[in-house]
């Protein structure tokens, strides 16, 4: 459904912020790419969405590529953000409606998608208030419904927990299992490992722009040896950092020789 090949991002010719970056998502499928602050996971999102153009490589799904028409690209893709907000003095409904006419869907296709998705994400109660009024789980629905506005093939989820309490964190849950059943093709960006592990079929572990790791969470532990996510991810900062270390002092040696 959504492939990268060898996607790369260089800043200046010399910062490499992702590095021939290559992982392919099906649909139905929920792909966790995940790495600390600086593995290269927001770029990569941005280079998918066409907001940042590839230094070399491509992100392609079905038979469109973000090299070639990044806002076909756009169009294919919905994006849920914890740095998303609403618009407060709207209601969810003229809201999704904004969206919708946005993507370029007619009168009819916006009143049946919003009836749709009032029903499957639970809207009705508070379809017709002001944003401004709403809790923090009741805005989390908005978001995500709005994500789904125009049906897209893949979305891309970042951060979608953050901020939110165990109520908030399970209308996540229940909208990713949604989107499983729908068939799309999903990419979670989290720090919340955890979490992950829960609602991930497979991930790709990110270090400095690199690819490290990529499996199924049984496979990952059966190829490090490590009980948990969270203590693969460990091991992987103390490897880097041993090399980082190995390297500089291979550099020093020379330089003093």
């Amino acid at each position: 459904m959504i492939e990268l090949s060898e996607i790369t991002k260089t800043y200046d010719g010399e910062v490499v912020a992702v590095d021939r970056l290559s992982f392919k998502v099906g649909g139905g499928e929920v792909y966790g790419l995940l790495g600390p602050n600086g593995a290269g996971k927001t770029t990569t999102l941005r280079m998918i969405l066409g907001l940042l153009e590839p230094t070399s490589g491509d992100a392609t799904i079905l038979d469109s590529s973000v090299s070639v028409d990044p806002l076909r690209m756009k169009r294919l893709i919905g994006l849920v953000s914890a740095s998303a907000g609403l618009y407060q003095w709207l209601t969810p409904s003229e809201m999704l409606r904004y969206f919708a006419i946005g993507f370029g869907l007619n009168e009819e296709q916006v009143a049946e998608r919003i009836a749709e998705l009032s029903q499957r994400m639970e809207l009705e109660t508070f379809l017709d208030r002001r944003c401004a009024t709403l809790s923090t789980g009741q805005s989390q629905r908005v978001n995500l419904a709005r994500a789904l506005i125009h049906d897209p093939p893949v979305v891309l989820l970042d951060e979608p927990t953050r901020g939110l309490d165990v109520v908030g964190s399970k209308v996540v849950f229940d909208f990713v299992q949604l989107l499983r059943e729908a068939g799309k093709a999903i990419i979670v960006c989290t720090h919340q490992l955890e979490e992950a592990e829960r609602f991930c079929d497979r991930f790709g572990l990110l270090y400095r722009g690199k690819l490290k790791y990529e499996g199924t969470l049984e496979e990952l532990k059966r190829e490090t040896g490590q009980p948990s996510l969270v203590e693969i991810f460990l091991r992987l900062m103390r490897d880097e950092s041993s090399v980082a270390d190995s390297t500089a002092d291979s550099a020093s040696i020379s330089a003093i020789a």
